[in-house]
């Protein structure tokens, strides 16, 4: 009889000083999440750890069980009726009688009442199937708890920052669980924890530290010493007693493997906490930072140069409407500059109702207080021509979520321009990271041709604009996903915690 495998998504990284709620219909981007069939449809085929744990299925004649599919972008605590309609369809189906679960989770969601709510997840299943092997595969930006590791089979997670490795994660954490349901191996892990709260602007292994963990995390894996490593450089904007930088190894124990995975994990660990100053971020001036993008662009035509409004970036839960960046853009007098996205629902109702090629004033963004940080909302009064209308919605060909079919909600373009400067600004109904070109091409705008290109982005922008760029110059603006971990009131947080006490 062929073995039945349970595959499920839950993803969200909850960002609790984040002004945005978190209903059940932002899962799917919006579309709500999807079971049974419709779960597997939206990400067989995508650069996705779900699609390799379906390729993985497929190869082994399994039969395939998908319950949920749910994923929404950052944002704050989604409420415990909301987790419930997630993980009840999986429960069920683990109930119905199955041999293995593949999990494809985030690693730091947080709900009403729960600060781990993948350990809750994986636990459940335990309950329900006490001896069940469970594979789960998470995001780079985890925060791990003891919980989820004891209750889990195999773990891993990205190695990359931008994630092009997501599918590359789960079917190596999926492939460890069939061979170990084949009784090829018999997996075992060390995991730890470090009092270390890393910038997000520090993660990315060309920028700091992470590099030569992971490059030794790949070694190591390489040679046979381990059977996976994995570094978790946390999520520093979730309040939770288990945020900070944590690694999990794999090994095998009928080798020797639990000793080399302790080895493996504490020398990971060990280079995160002697590098750990190189984990924080300094950002310069905001009108600074956009004076040198301004002379680069001049200096060097022929690509553009990249304005990253690092502060409010959707993709770490931030209101993407925060407009100190555009507004110095504008006041400096950036010539060819195009901007996205903006998240402004009733900006864009006011430029449909006008029409493509008529003329608009608006007050844009600034509609969301951010109280976590004691900042409100302000709009920033514009006018120009409603350049484009679109749908919003296209599939992704970049290296990073490869394959998906996204949705920005209606969208439209904002041409403004004088005798000195000219923007355009992609302002969308629904929050969306600039990680692909085609947040731009899908409204009829090259990013290659422009001078300047403002992304709302931390990292993620490297996917898909890295290439195309001369310069990038990191804006410090202002917003719930600001790089200076001191602007936040913490309360749950395992203390002491570098760098906001003395170790």
């Amino acid at each position: 009889m062929p073995r039945r495998y349970v595959i499920a998504l839950i993803k969200h990284e909850t960002n609790t000083f984040s002004p945005l709620p978190t209903p059940l219909a932002s899962f799917g981007q919006g579309n709500g999440p999807a079971f049974g069939a419709a779960a597997r449809e939206r990400f067989a085929g995508t650069n996705t750890p779900m699609a390799a744990y379906l390729d993985l299925a497929r190869r082994e004649g399994a039969e395939i069980v998908t319950p949920v599919a749910a994923e929404s972008w950052p944002s704050n605590k989604a409420s415990r009726q909301t987790f419930e309609t997630l993980v009840q369809p999986l429960e069920a189906a683990v109930r119905a009688g199955c041999d293995a679960v593949f999990l494809d989770l985030h690693g730091a969601m947080v709900i009403e009442d729960c600060d781990d709510a993948e350990g809750e997840i994986a636990a459940r299943i335990r309950r329900i199937a006490p001896s069940m092997p469970i594979a789960v595969t998470l995001d780079y930006h985890t925060n791990l708890s003891r919980d989820l590791v004891e209750n889990a089979t195999v773990i891993t997670g990205y190695k990359t920052y931008p994630h092009v490795d997501m599918y590359e994660a789960g079917y190596l954490a999926g492939d460890l669980l069939v061979r170990s349901l084949a009784g090829q191996i018999e997996p075992v892990m060390a995991w730890g924890w470090k009092p270390l709260l890393a910038s997000i602007m520090r993660h990315a292994p060309e920028d700091g530290p992470s590099g030569d963990i992971v490059a030794y995390a790949r070694q190591m894996e390489a040679d046979g010493t381990v059977l996976a490593a994995t570094l978790l450089p946390s999520f520093p904007h979730a309040d939770t007693p288990y945020t900070g930088v944590s690694a999990i190894v794999v090994g095998d124990a009928r080798k020797g493997g639990g000793e080399s995975a302790r080895r493996v994990c504490d020398r990971m660990l060990a280079i995160a906490w002697e590098r750990r100053a190189e984990y924080a971020f300094h950002a310069p001036p905001l009108a600074e930072s956009v004076a040198r993008a301004k002379a680069l662009g001049l200096a060097h035509p022929g690509a553009p140069v990249l304005l990253i409004d690092h502060c409010d970036n959707c993709g770490s839960g931030g209101a993407q409407d925060v407009m100190d960046v555009v507004a110095e853009i504008l006041v400096q007098e950036l010539d060819d500059v195009a901007i996205a996205p903006i998240r402004d629902a009733a900006a864009v109702a006011t430029m449909i109702d006008a029409g493509a090629g008529q003329h608009v004033k608006l007050n844009l963004g600034g509609n969301t207080d951010m109280a976590a940080i004691g900042q409100a909302g302000m709009p920033l009064a514009v006018e120009g021509r409603v350049q484009t209308i679109t749908d919003g919605e296209f599939t992704i060909t970049g290296p990073m979520y490869t394959g998906v079919k996204t949705y920005l909600g209606r969208t439209a373009v904002l041409e403004m321009k004088n005798e000195r400067a000219r923007a355009q600004i992609v302002i969308t109904e629904r929050p969306h990271e600039p990680f692909d070109v085609g947040v731009f091409t899908h409204a009829g705008i090259d990013p290659r041709q422009k001078r300047y290109l403002m992304l709302k982005s931390r990292i993620h922008y490297r996917a898909g604009f890295k290439p195309l760029a001369s310069h990038i110059v990191e804006c410090a603006g202002s917003g719930v996903t600001n790089a200076d971990l001191s602007v936040y009131r913490y309360e749950r947080l395992t203390r002491p915690i570098y760098p906001l006490d003395p170790l």
